[in-house]
């Protein structure tokens, strides 16, 4: 407890990143691409997604096929992400169990080989099959397909100042983090990345992550 301590008081005294205020063309560009992209995949997707959740269903009778969390998203606003659900129906009961196992240090939760993921659920989870749902918090304006992923609140509440400011823009379903390692990279790290990621944010750099989250996808790395 006395080390987590330190890494916390350490990590307060970071140098604040002031992260630039996005251009209005920009962000009116982004949300017009946002709007296409998620329709389109919707409407492409729609069979894939009856073939997935009839699978789930068969794997794990006993929960749903989608899986929601309240998420936070720009300026710290909640809204509710979905997810094709890759767990058994009671995971998120299991977590203070599970939270000494946690490999990542931060204001954030993971386990390699967690024993609540189903095993259709690896399946996807692996190759990030569970995030397409996110097409619909897209489509709604709650996410971008570019940008920092959206936190827990309960990890939020041990961010410090300088971590809020990943929370500076609108959450995305890829970014940065996820084409830089994903979850072998640490939370400090991602934070970093996030910071980076607004402050040199262009439809540039959103294409080339776009390209790189693709070619990950398929090597299915860092994913767990």
């Amino acid at each position: 407890m006395m080390d987590q301590n330190s890494n916390l008081h350490v990590k307060a005294r970071r140098p604040s990143v002031h992260v630039q205020n996005l251009s209005p063309v920009y962000l009116r560009g982004k949300r017009i691409f946002d709007i296409l992209a998620s329709a389109a995949g919707l409407i492409i997707l729609a069979i894939p997604f009856l073939i997935i959740g009839l699978i789930i269903k068969l794997d794990d009778p006993k929960g749903g096929v989608f899986y929601s969390q309240i998420r936070l998203g720009k300026d710290g606003k909640e809204f509710r992400m979905w997810k094709f659900r890759s767990m058994v129906a009671n995971a998120d009961q299991m977590v203070d169990k599970l939270m000494e196992q946690n490999e990542i240090e931060g204001a954030m939760f993971k386990i390699k080989d967690d024993p609540r993921i189903t095993h259709i659920g690896a399946f996807i989870r692996k190759y990030s099959i569970d995030e397409l749902p996110q097409l619909f918090n897209i489509l709604n304006g709650d996410m971008s397909l570019v940008g920092p992923r959206p936190p827990l609140p309960r990890e939020v509440a041990d961010y410090t100042e300088y971590d809020k400011q990943r929370l500076a823009v609108i959450p995305g379903a890829t970014g940065l983090w996820q084409v830089s390692g994903r979850s072998d990279v640490g939370f400090d790290e991602m934070v970093d990345l996030d910071i980076e990621y607004i402050n040199t944010a262009s439809w540039w750099n959103d294409i080339k992550i776009l390209f790189r989250t693709v070619y990950i996808v398929i090597r299915s790395n860092g994913a767990y």
